[in-house]
């Protein structure tokens, strides 16, 4: 196998030199090098083997490699070009664990034209990529039937499809809604508005489902429902004009994620009002930074960084076994109560702004 040289003009350094230098057999010297094979090595003498293979200079040929063992170790993770710091999190999560698998990543940013992605996951597949994570799937994706059409491992984190096609990692949206709407019932909210996710993704969709199934589990009706068309801070000040204009007289909004909620922010502030005195606000998400606006707004937190971890576990699962299971993963949300919401001031006014 031809490996990358020390510099300087010098041969490549090969497996047997790392192999007489650790005082092993050299097919010690490829289990302890390849993170799959490495378990099956004793300790110690991975620990001898790492220590001559730095000391010698020797780098694994990734090319050599691929040709060996018909696997680049790439994995192509997809997702929208819009991508807020929720998605920062699952990245971490994703590419760590990726790499304790001996795999590495390619991460491409694409908007939500179905070609693009399809172009682009035709020139991964071009680039040897062993798998994919996709964080960008609608409802009914026709991403996935192209990596089921080219037989290539794909797993799905944070959306998921309608049909459960590939595997996927996703959190409880249905359940984070019900603690939004416990808190803000035991609160003394009944006057309550959404601002929903766009009903193509499975968030959006689950959320929206999740907030009415727990307001009709306390007796309640949404006193305005708003779909906003992508999850942008922008998109949210416009649903809250809707909401509060045609609804003055609620007094807790729900939004589908942080960036929909900040978007409320705005609004409530425009029409003259205060959160949480005049309007309680919930997000969902709780990204990064969400605790230092003012006020600090209270959400459903998600994993990420475990959504991303369990992502790239099951994915490296696939690869290895094609008749896996399709498994979906679950994780539950936590409410994190800040300064956004409180018990409703008595006697709001109810007319329009």
């Amino acid at each position: 196998m031809s490996q990358q040289s020390r510099g300087g003009g010098r041969r490549p350094v090969t497996m047997k030199q790392v192999a007489e230098l650790a005082g092993v057999h050299v097919s010690t010297v490829s289990r302890a090098l390849n993170p799959a094979t490495r378990p099956m090595v004793v300790a110690e003498a991975v620990a001898r083997v790492m220590k001559a293979a730095n000391t010698l200079g020797y780098r694994l040929d990734p090319v050599a490699a691929s040709l060996r063992t018909g696997r680049s170790r790439l994995v192509g993770v997809l997702v929208p070009d819009i991508a807020t710091s929720v998605f920062t999190p699952i990245l971490t999560g994703a590419t760590a664990r990726l790499s304790t698998h001996g795999y590495s990543a390619m991460v491409a940013y694409v908007g939500a034209d179905a070609r693009q992605q399809l172009d682009l996951a035709g020139d991964l597949i071009a680039r040897r990529v062993d798998g994919l994570i996709l964080a960008t799937v609608s409802l009914d994706d026709p991403l996935v039937g192209f990596c089921l059409a080219e037989k290539l491992p794909a797993v799905l984190v944070n959306r998921a499809e309608k049909e459960a096609r590939v595997p996927a990692v996703v959190s409880d949206d249905m359940r984070g809604m019900q603690l939004a709407i416990d808190h803000l019932v035991a609160l003394g909210h009944s006057r309550i508005g959404h601002l929903a996710g766009p009903q193509q993704h499975s968030t959006g969709l689950l959320r929206r489902q999740g907030f009415l199934q727990a307001l009709a589990a306390h007796g309640l009706k949404a006193h305005g429902l708003i779909e906003a068309g992508t999850y942008t801070r922008e998109e949210g000040a416009q649903a809250a004009q809707q909401l509060i204009d045609g609804h003055p007289e609620i007094t807790a909004i729900v939004a589908a994620n942080d960036l929909l909620a900040l978007g409320a922010y705005d609004t409530v502030r425009e029409h003259g009002l205060t959160c949480p005195h005049d309007i309680a606000i919930i997000g969902h998400n709780d990204m990064p930074l969400v605790d230092l606006v003012q006020p600090p707004l209270t959400t459903i937190r998600i994993s990420h960084e475990e959504m991303g971890r369990q992502a790239a576990d099951l994915l490296q699962q696939t690869i290895e076994s094609a008749d896996s299971p399709v498994r979906n993963v679950v994780l539950p949300p936590r409410l994190i109560v800040r300064g956004s919401t409180a018990a409703p001031r008595k006697g709001r006014i109810k007319s329009k702004a």
